[in-house]
């Protein structure tokens, strides 16, 4: 069982400090020392009171408490994943997104407190922590305080990426095309229409090398193919 410590070992006095929206007089001082016995502190006394501005008045209160912990009835939450680094979460976005992850952070509406949004966004983070600016697989849009609702989303848009294909989506995309064309977007590119959506596709065929001939049997044949190119999709 534990107390907290301030003057001699257990003899729970504690410190806390508040804002009272009062203007600084005996009066405010009377309600900081109802206010911290409420609290559980008693004796309570006021150590410190100063204006903070019209109608504030920031308190200091110390006093004691009667409360007990005991540590073996204290239960704490343990994180079931692993912290990771600057470097690692950077190559994970590399390597499983395959893209930059967009961040767009706005206080909206008439809210300017911006110091939890800066901690977040910001590259100078808070309390030794960087914040999403300064990991390089991220793009940061910091819109600052009192934003609009409708301009968050039109800046979320904006900020969308580019929609990314993989070699197997471009095929199923090229297996559901059914009318051949020409991409007017770009010499080379076949156009293939589907569900009203016109798709640019560009894929390469395996090729071959010529046929070599064997210096021991004197016989052509024919190299291995060539790997096949990654598949790209553009749509408009």
């Amino acid at each position: 069982m534990i107390r907290p410590y301030g003057d001699t070992t257990g003899d729970g006095m504690v410190q806390v400090s508040f804002t009272l929206p009062v203007p600084l007089d005996k009066r405010a001082e009377g309600a900081a020392v109802q206010l911290a016995a409420k609290m559980g502190l008693d004796p309570a006394m006021v150590v410190h009171a100063k204006q903070m501005g019209d109608g504030y008045t920031f308190f200091v209160v110390y006093g004691r408490v009667h409360h007990l912990v005991d540590m073996s009835q204290v239960v704490v939450a343990e994180r079931d994943f692993p912290l990771l680094g600057a470097k690692e979460i950077n190559g994970l976005i590399k390597t499983r997104l395959r893209r930059k992850l967009s961040v767009v952070g706005a206080c909206i509406g008439s809210d300017a407190h911006t110091v939890g949004i800066d901690a977040i966004l910001n590259v100078k983070g808070i309390a030794g922590e960087k914040g999403l600016e300064y990991y390089r697989e991220f793009r940061v849009a910091n819109l600052g305080a009192q934003v609009t609702v409708p301009d968050l989303v039109e800046r979320a848009r904006a900020n969308a990426p580019t929609r990314c294909w993989s070699a197997r989506s471009l095929r199923s995309a090229m297996r559901t095309c059914t009318t051949p064309g020409r991409c007017p977007r770009r010499s080379g590119r076949r156009s293939r229409r589907s569900a009203g959506r016109c798709s640019s596709w560009v894929a390469r065929a395996s090729t071959s090398s010529p046929p070599q001939t064997s210096a021991l049997t004197g016989s052509s044949a024919a190299a291995p193919p060539r790997a096949r190119s990654r598949a790209t999709l553009c749509t408009r």
